[in-house]
């Protein structure tokens, strides 16, 4: 069964309730505020849990400090050109809060809403959290509405997304944990050994906006098709992409046949023996590092590369190019379901 409890209160007065879900050794954490991970908490080798995403102890953290940290993403995750969005002709100006453009849902994002919520499974194993995002919130079109599942079972934490709205609209929902298989604060990732199956990357201008260009990852710092470790060319700075992204902040175009739910990636401690494999039905995947990191966070202070982010989505700006959209197009019809399931399986070795 779930366990509830009272995190704290916003800073307007709104409660925040925790939900504890458990699986044997492993627990997770979610907040009705943001959905966000709050905690997972895995057994290493030894048998021992780590906490093995980044967060905060109060609501005040969540609410005053960046990085999205654990929070679910939306309507559109990622970047969108200058919070420019065209459908059937009519153009519609988003929220631009970062470099210019729009990101992960703009000034006020599903990450900082309070969700309704529902337990559901034979056994209540799963937390099914639901949102209404009115017409024109953040200048989206169409009234959205989503419901989010978590389910802990077997060692592997399940997320499925699902949406539908009253007019065409964009949606592209993902989650924002960073993960550190060695705990929380117990210091960078860069020895993490990680492994992605995607053999194209999509470039971006100095922005971080994707223009339409593919770029293979052979014979670059980006390719982890067989397992690296994240800092063993994090600082390549040869490579003007690295350079622009200040170490990892990249979107890589899955090799797998679209609509497919496979596996796409894993990572690997040597000094936890924790492994996490990444399962999606999702296109595309960012990486990212946490390379503006720094802040105090639940098990110490968080600096740079203390966490990375699988984000499993749509490719970035895909609403402005043809060509990223054929590969999962962002934009929906009126009452086309969107759904997708993203899951983090966790074991030893």
């Amino acid at each position: 069964m779930i366990q509830t409890s009272i995190f704290g209160r916003t800073a307007d007065g709104r409660e925040v309730r925790a939900f504890r879900l458990t699986d044997g050794k492993n627990e997770a954490t979610i907040l009705n505020y943001g959905g966000i991970i709050q905690s997972l908490k895995i057994a290493d080798r030894e048998g021992v849990q780590r906490d093995v995403v980044l967060g905060y102890d109060d609501v005040a953290g969540y609410e005053n400090n960046g990085g999205y940290l654990g929070a679910l993403i939306g309507r559109v995750g990622n970047r969108i050109e200058k919070g420019r969005l065209v459908i059937d002709g009519t153009e519609y100006a988003l929220y631009c809060n970062d470099r210019g453009n729009h990101l992960h849902g703009g000034k006020e994002g599903f990450n900082r809403k309070i969700w309704g919520y529902v337990f559901e499974g034979g056994d209540g194993n799963t937390l099914a959290l639901s949102l209404v995002s009115p017409e024109g919130e953040e200048n989206y079109p169409g009234t959205l509405r989503t419901e989010v599942r978590y389910t802990l079972s077997g060692g592997e934490l399940k997320i499925e997304y699902a949406a539908i709205a009253d007019s065409k609209t964009a949606i592209n929902l993902t989650n924002h944990a960073y993960f550190n298989l060695d705990g929380a604060g117990s210091g960078n990732v860069r020895d993490t050994f990680l492994q992605i199956a995607a053999s194209r990357y999509t470039p971006t201008d100095d922005t971080l906006i994707p223009h339409g260009e593919f770029k293979n990852v052979e014979g670059t710092p980006f390719d982890f098709r067989k397992p690296h470790r994240i800092g063993e060319r994090i600082a390549d700075t040869s490579d003007p992409d690295i350079v622009i992204q200040n170490g990892y902040d990249v979107n890589y175009v899955l090799d797998k046949k679209q609509g497919a739910y496979e596996k796409i990636a894993e990572a690997v401690s040597e000094r936890s023996g924790i492994v996490m494999e990444v399962f999606t039905d999702k296109p595309a995947v960012q990486l990212y590092t946490g390379n503006g990191l720094a802040q105090q966070g639940k098990g110490g202070y968080y600096n740079r590369n203390y966490g990375f982010c699988l984000e499993t989505q749509f490719i970035p700006n895909a609403v402005n190019v043809p060509a990223y959209a054929a590969l999962g197009d962002a934009i929906y019809e009126r009452n086309k379901v969107y759904h997708f399931t993203t899951a983090y399986k966790f074991g030893v070795r």
